[in-house]
Order: C-alpha cells, then structure tokens, then sequence
C-alpha cells in the first residue's frame, strides 16, 4: 500500500501526518514541543520548486510507504495522479493500493498566516513561531486523521484508489 498525504505546500501538515504514521511523532495528551515540530522531517523547509514532488517519508511498520506532495492551490492535481495511476494499472495491472489523504482541513488559520510569512515571505522571526502554534492547536486533529486513513487503507478492499478529502477534521 502507498500512503500519500497532500495539502497546499506539502511542508506543515504533511510532514506531520507523515511523522505520525511513521511513529516518529507519538500521540499523547500533552502538545508538541517547539523542538519536536522543528525536528519533523521536511516541516518548513521545502520551497515553491518543491511543489508538485512527490517525497518519500519512509515505510511503515506494515511495510508500506509513506509519501507527501504539494499541490498549490491546484484542485487538479490529486484527481490527475488518480487517473494516471487507474491508466498505468489497466496497461501494466499491479496489486497496490494507493490512498490519498487531504491534510488541508486540519490547517487552523494561524497556521496559514504563518505559513505565508515564513515561505512566501520568508519573514521566520514572525512566521514559525505562527507555524508552531498552529501545530500546537492542530496536532490531535492530525493524529486521528492519519489513524483513519490507515483504518480505510487496511479495510477497503474494493478501491485501487482512494481519495480522502477529510472534511471532518476541520
């Protein structure tokens, strides 16, 4: 199975979500640290060149991979690689289920403004501590929506193919 959690930039949320089903963030009833967050893999250091690179993160302890992609504002772009992959499977047929997991809903507005200042910006003194705050407020809404996909990707059996918007976790 290949796990690929997508938002508009590919370096918050994602990276998050990616921490998370790999087991390098723990969930646990306190916040994370400012160190913990800045410590995640790829959080706040892709650029604009980066948007559209689909990165790998790693494997799970199910064996399956783990990738991020940044899809700007582009609402095209998921649905594409759906169809490109639903193309190459009906030409060259291989038995892997690949899932797309939207992060976007989780992203709480001092995050994005923070976001915007620090990557577009690049004004860091005022935009991370924005993003760690952000974090702060959305890190348990992260967690769950990485725990349901992996509980969709192990139990839907009929799609090669799933997309996951995740509009609950808002």
């Amino acid at each position: 199975m290949i796990y690929i959690y997508n938002d508009y930039g590919g370096t918050h949320t994602t990276a998050l979500a990616a921490a998370y089903h790999l087991k390098e963030l723990t969930q646990s009833e306190r916040k994370l640290t400012k160190e913990e967050i800045l410590n995640v893999n790829y959080f706040n250091k892709l650029s604009k060149d980066d948007a559209g690179k689909i990165i790998f993160h790693g494997i799970d302890e199910n064996g399956d991979s783990v990738y991020t992609i940044g899809r700007k504002s582009s609402k095209l772009v998921v649905p594409a690689l759906k169809n490109l992959i639903l193309l190459l499977q009906s030409k060259h047929p291989f038995h892997e289920k690949i899932i797309f997991s939207n992060t976007s809903p989780t992203v709480p507005f001092v995050m994005s403004i923070g976001g915007f200042l620090s990557k577009q910006l690049k004004i860091d003194l005022i935009g991370v501590p924005l993003l760690i705050l952000g974090t702060k407020q959305c890190c348990d809404n992260i967690f769950r929506l990485v725990e349901n996909t992996k509980q969709i990707g192990k139990y839907s059996n009929e799609e090669k193919v799933i997309i996951l918007e995740n509009e609950t976790y808002k």
